[in-house]
């Protein structure tokens, strides 16, 4: 009997966290578990402008062999974007028509971008292939993450601007 009782509790927690997560995410709303920004509670808004450079952004990377392997590794969370991966939350530090050089950091129009240093293994000791660089091409952004191990363009180049779903505004976070 104790079982029984034991298991309706956690269903009903379990279905009631479901039903509130589906109704956050329906009003736009996300939760960040990820490294490359504090984690905590994210909400999508709608930009009433073009997108810019400095700004944190969600975006759906889409479905690449680059973005299956990052899956395959663990890099991306499970998500609703293609190839069942989550939004990733990046700031764009370069926008169409400007310059990307990648050695043991990123150049950006020939000056440095900071807290770019590029891995050649990640966590696991595996090898990290990296962006070869270039020009960012039109309606794509180049993004970018100061927290140490975020996978982001230095490794998968340029992304699609039409994968943008909105700017990244908090709403609670933690950042230890």
């Amino acid at each position: 009997m104790k079982r029984l009782v034991w298991f309706y509790r956690v269903s009903s927690f379990t279905l009631f966290a479901l039903g509130f997560i589906v109704l956050l995410g329906g009003q736009g709303f996300r939760v960040n578990l990820t490294p490359s920004e504090p984690l905590g509670l994210w909400r999508i808004v709608k930009p009433d402008r073009p997108i810019l450079v400095g700004d944190l952004i969600f975006i759906c990377a889409p479905d690449t062999d680059a973005m299956r392997e990052a899956r395959v590794r663990g890099y991306l969370r499970f998500g609703l974007c293609a190839g069942g991966v989550a939004p990733l939350i990046k700031t764009v530090v370069a926008t169409s028509g400007q310059v990307i050089e990648i050695h043991d950091d990123v150049r950006i129009d020939g000056r440095p971008l900071p807290h770019s240093r590029v891995a050649r293994t990640d966590g696991q000791r595996r090898e990290m292939v990296h962006y070869d660089g270039g020009v960012v091409p039109p309606g794509a952004v180049f993004l970018h993450s100061e927290f140490p191990g975020s996978f982001d363009s230095r490794y998968f180049g340029p992304q699609p601007m039409d994968g943008i779903l909105g700017l990244a505004r908090e709403v609670w976070t933690y950042a230890p």
